[in-house]
């Protein structure tokens, strides 16, 4: 069977949206039509019987559009500074969101000395499964006001991929600028194909994946490939869909040819706390 015709049948899904789309491009300002929609069609998911993750990245870009920054601050304590009166922010619009949908939506704050920590790990993902279980959906962001490193996540790739292995999810999608995982940066070379789905990780499509990176995040392609890899030997598929029509979920799973889907493949020795804990998912 074609991998793209079993996407329907998908019970736990991780969504994971980047700064990069939540914000209009031309003024860095939060874009509440999309935004709006993204919430609805995850509702409308979660009443089909689904359970439902969103890792959302943003807060910085909503604490810095509040301060009124021009431009993402390069100082530790600016940036956290950002996060927390931005994070606030955010989650404020995303609870009200989902109340009108009926949903009730709970924070849920990581860092990676949690996810390093055997026993925090667990701790944080016995927290998850019960909200879940609650039927309450887990807002899942890295807590920026703490964490000593900016890009420990790779702008929540890494961080979605690390949910997704929690709770056991069977599909990842990462919501970005690009439609997909191309053989060079399509921006750059108009002759760049789109790579509809890929069966393996390797060092051949880790060297395609340089380079690119967005305008509002603080990751790149490279950083959804390894999240892709994690997740995929976590037994979960992964797919990388162009943000700008959220309604694309639904075209991805109703089986259409829209971005790139990484097929899981837990056959292989992948030992993921160590990946995970040696920070090689931002080896280059």
């Amino acid at each position: 069977m074609n991998i793209r015709e079993t996407l329907k049948d998908k019970h736990r899904i991780v969504i994971k949206v980047g700064s990069s789309s939540l914000v209009h491009q031309e003024t860095g300002e939060l874009d509440y039509v999309k935004i709006e929609k993204m919430i609805r069609l995850i509702s409308d998911i979660k009443n089909q019987g689904k359970d439902v993750v969103l890792v959302s990245s943003g807060a910085v870009s909503v604490g810095r559009k509040i301060l009124g920054l021009s431009k993402r601050p390069e100082v530790l304590s600016m940036i956290q500074a950002c996060a927390a009166l931005g994070q606030g922010e955010l989650m404020m619009l995303y609870q009200k969101l989902f109340m009108e949908y009926n949903n009730k939506a709970a924070q849920v704050l990581l860092t990676f000395d949690v996810i390093t920590s055997d026993e925090r790990r667990v701790n944080a993902q016995n927290t998850l499964k019960q909200l879940l279980d609650l039927d309450i959906i887990p807002i899942v962001n890295e807590n920026d006001t703490v964490a000593t490193d900016e890009i420990e996540f790779g702008d929540n790739d890494t961080l979605s991929a690390i949910v997704s292995t929690l709770i056991g999810a069977d599909l990842l999608i990462l919501l970005t600028d690009i439609d997909g995982f191309y053989t060079d940066d399509p921006r750059k070379n108009k002759h760049a194909k789109r790579l509809s789905v890929i069966d393996k990780v390797d060092d051949s499509l880790k060297d395609m994946a340089k380079g690119t990176v967005t305008r509002y995040g603080t990751g790149g392609m490279f950083t959804k490939i390894a999240a892709a890899q994690i997740a995929s030997h976590a037994g979960a598929d992964t797919a990388i869909l162009e943000s700008t029509d959220m309604e694309i979920i639904y075209d991805l799973m109703n089986g259409e040819d829209v971005g790139t889907v990484f097929v899981s493949d837990t056959s292989s020795d992948f030992d993921i706390i160590d990946f995970i804990k040696n920070k090689k998912y931002l080896e280059k």
